[in-house]
Order: C-alpha cells, then sequence, then structure tokens
C-alpha cells in the first residue's frame, strides 16, 4: 500500500473515531458538571468535544501509522538539527500575535468590537494555556507526521497542499449551530453529513476554509524552510493566543462574512493579515542561518 493510500486510511479511521468517541466525551463532561466538577465544561456545546474526539483519533492512530510507514528516524520526515529553537519560536509567537493584535485595536477603534465591561481571569488562563498545549499537538502531527510523510513521495509545493487542505478540512468540519442539541449515539455522524454542508455556502468557504487554508500552509512553509517544528509552533501559538485573548477582552458587534468572521482568525481581512506575518518570517529568514542538516 503506498504512502499516499495509508494517510488516506488514517484520515478515515481518525473521523470515524472521533464520531463515536464525541457523545463519549460529551456525556463526560455533563457527569461531571452535573456531580459539581470541572464547572466551566457546560459552556462547550458538542461540537467542541467533537472537534476534541477528532484531535484524540489523529493521535491514536499516528503510532500505527508510523508502523505502516516503517520511518526510522527522523531525517526521513524532512527535519534537520535546529540549535536556535527557542529563538525560532519566540520569533513566530511575535510575528502571528502581534499584527493580529494591531487589527484588533484597530477593529476595536472602528466600532466592528467593542470592550467587554468584565473579563475573567481565569478565562485568560485557560486560553494562554490553550496556546501552549495545542500547538504541541497538532505541529507535531500536521506539519511534522503528514507533512513529513508526503514529502517522501511528493514535492514540496504538492505536499504542502496536501497538508494544507488536511488541516483546513479537520478544523472546518462544523455543523451548523443548533445540530445537536440533542446528543445520541449517532451525534458524531450527524455532525459529519451536516459539517460539510458549509462547501455549499461561498462566504463560508472564502471566509473559514480559505483562510484556515492559508494559516496551514504558511504553518507548512515554515517547517520546511527551517527543517523544524520550532518555527510553525511559535506562528501557531500565537495566532491562538492573540485571537483568544482578543475574544476574551472584546466583544464582536457584528459579522461581515467573507470580511471579518467569529473571530480575529476567520476572513479575508485576517487573512490579509496572515500574509503580513508571512512576509516578516519570510524577510527574517533570509536574514538568519537555518539549520542544516
Amino acid at each position: 500500500m503506498k504512502d499516499a493510500a495509508k494517510l488516506l486510511a488514517y484520515f478515515i479511521a481518525t473521523v470515524l473515531f472521533g464520531a463515536i468517541l464525541a457523545p463519549l466525551l460529551f456525556w463526560g463532561a455533563q457527569w461531571l458538571n452535573n456531580d459539581g466538577y470541572f464547572g466551566f465544561l457546560a459552556r462547550y456545546d458538542f461540537e467542541t468535544f467533537f472537534h476534541r474526539a477528532l484531535l484524540v483519533g489523529a493521535l491514536l492512530f499516528s503510532w500505527p501509522l508510523l508502523r505502516a510507514l516503517r520511518l526510522r528516524d527522523r531525517n526521513e520526515l524532512g527535519f534537520g538539527k535546529n540549535g536556535h529553537a527557542w529563538q525560532h519560536a519566540a520569533i513566530g509567537f511575535l510575528a502571528a500575535a502581534i499584527p493580529l493584535l494591531c487589527l484588533g485595536a484597530l477593529l476595536l477603534t472602528l466600532g466592528v468590537y467593542s470592550l467587554r465591561s468584565s473579563v475573567s481571569p481565569a478565562a485568560i488562563g485557560g486560553r494562554t494555556l490553550s496556546a501552549l498545549v495545542v500547538p504541541l499537538i497538532e505541529e507535531p502531527l500536521f506539519r511534522g507526521l503528514i507533512l513529513g510523510v508526503l514529502l517522501r513521495r511528493a514535492g514540496p509545493a504538492l505536499a504542502t497542499f496536501l497538508t494544507s487542505a488536511f488541516f483546513s478540512i479537520l478544523h472546518f468540519l462544523k455543523a451548523p449551530e443548533n445540530t445537536s442539541l440533542s446528543v445520541t449515539w449517532n451525534a458524531g455522524f450527524v455532525s459529519i453529513a451536516n459539517a460539510f454542508s458549509q462547501f455549499r455556502d461561498p462566504l463560508l468557504v472564502t471566509a473559514g476554509f480559505t483562510t484556515l487554508f492559508l494559516l496551514g500552509w504558511i504553518l507548512a512553509d515554515a517547517r520546511i524552510r527551517t527543517r523544524s517544528l520550532w518555527l510553525p509552533i511559535g506562528l501557531h501559538s500565537g495566532w491562538i493566543f492573540a485571537s483568544a485573548l482578543f475574544n476574551k477582552i472584546a466583544h464582536r458587534e457584528l459579522v461581515a462574512l467573507p470580511w471579518l468572521g467569529k473571530s480575529l482568525l476567520i476572513g479575508l481581512v485576517p487573512l490579509g493579515v496572515a500574509l503580513i506575518t508571512w512576509a516578516i518570517v519570510r524577510v527574517w529568514l533570509r536574514n538568519v542561518q537555518t539549520p542544516q542538516s
């Protein structure tokens, strides 16, 4: 079986496993909340648990995929030594977070957002933790394993395209609101069926899928150019932190698809800001020494 077929089997297994696991995660969270534990879990809808279940499946099936691919060392995935790991992570974080926060400040000035009357320190702490943890999980998976496998059989452009599409599809798989008000055993499969209905809406595709695809492309490009995950981890963390922090301190007054979506990471305007980040990273990389194999 060729690498592409193995990756396809991995993708199908991940989605099916996520659909089965999601109701269990949701019911477990409700049970904990009813017993007075982890009350914050009650704020999350079923779709949030569905996405977490997809991530669990992706991580769980990564080991069988590695075994099937018979990888011997990291060089087969296109990695090299990086003597500037923390510098790359820090530069990536700043290059992603600062332009996005500047966009947020501009939107506040224009009245698209307004400052909230109160901000929960616990909520900000939770978003900060997510900004640290999520990239450490997703980058080894998407830009490490999947991109690395594709680079073994395809050129950088095609490998980057396929990885970015996979990244965008998994993050774009979200059913319309109120799809799963009553969570049953098949709720995950209902979400999958309804999620693809979003592709019929050109505004959602332009604002959501396209922006996620570009972010994935930028992360893949950073990984290929440095032969390391530290720069994409920094970029990913910066985007999550800036978007989540701004959404906690500011309230959205309007959604203007396809220009602006429900967060600072969705829409054509955020896409333009992401291009600025990409330009900053490319210019910076041309003026520093990148790791050698």
